[in-house]
């Protein structure tokens, strides 16, 4: 589990910067163990969020990230 600020928030999901070079994204299936309507329902720009790894792809240098069942502490 890593803490992460929400760098963007697009339709599909949100961008979180976890510290890597690149952003890793928490598609919106994974933002919440409820259903998404719109991501920036729940998120905006600059929150800090817990966020689990649950893939990475090297070579087209993707990190995939999840919010559910992450305890976010508020």
């Amino acid at each position: 589990v890593l803490n992460g600020t929400v760098r963007n928030v697009v339709d599909f999901g949100a961008f979180i910067d976890i510290g890597i070079k690149n952003d890793g994204l928490v598609h919106i299936s994974k933002i919440s163990n409820k259903r998404v309507k719109n991501a920036s329902d729940l998120l905006t720009v600059g929150d800090i969020v817990k966020v689990k790894v649950i893939g990475i792809d090297k070579d087209k240098g993707r990190v995939s990230l999840s919010m559910r069942d992450v305890s976010q502490d508020k």
